[in-house]
């Protein structure tokens, strides 16, 4: 059963320009797994991780009824399988999480669906 679905889109131009303002930003989007991923990539590709990640995450405060009010950034982690699939690897959520991340030049879209069991 669907508990919740959140979209969001993302300005990659406008995260870039926020890491360059507080170079701290990307720690507080970041868990230290994200951030080891993150590392590994060039520059360009930097910019869209990030913007991806902070986008996938305000996904998923919306599908969850929330917002940021009583979550962190840190407290959901999305790191891609070996087939390139992003999973959420940790969430405050006990059900299914299904994530989905695709960008342009200049933006990043992510959907975030929520599942429970019936009985749950």
């Amino acid at each position: 059963m669907i508990y919740g679905v959140g979209i969001d889109i993302t300005d990659i131009a406008r995260i870039k320009a926020a890491q360059k303002r507080n170079s701290r930003f990307k720690r507080r989007i970041l868990t230290q797994a994200e951030l080891a991923v993150y590392e590994t990539l060039t520059a360009k590709r930097q910019a869209e991780y990030l913007a991806g990640r902070f986008s996938v995450k305000e996904s998923f405060s919306k599908a969850l009824g929330t917002g940021f009010r009583n979550l962190s950034f840190l407290e959901i982690e999305v790191l891609d399988n070996a087939n390139g699939q992003p999973l959420a690897t940790k969430s405050p959520f006990s059900g299914r999480v299904l994530i989905s991340i695709s960008h342009t030049k200049t933006l990043v879209m992510t959907e975030v669906i929520l599942e429970r069991r019936m009985n749950e």
